[in-house]
């Protein structure tokens, strides 16, 4: 059961962290995908996305680091 808790968990967040690393990409390289979007919503999906890869990032390292190298 303990494996398959960590599994979920690293699942999880490492597909959190690529869905940000998407998103970034998105806004770095092709803004103009974006659409309708204001000044402000396009800033606020980069701040957006980047909490989401530091936090996807953390968890990852937290899940590392508690789990005796088990993931």
């Amino acid at each position: 059961m303990k494996e398959r808790i960590i599994k979920m968990l690293s699942a999880d967040m490492e597909a959190k962290r690529t869905k940000a690393l998407m998103s970034l990409d998105l806004l770095l390289t092709n803004p103009v995908g974006i659409g309708d979007h204001s000044t402000d919503d396009f800033y606020n999906n980069a701040i957006e996305a980047l909490k989401n890869l530091a936090e996807a990032d953390d968890c990852i390292d937290t899940l590392r680091r508690y789990t005796d190298g088990q993931y």
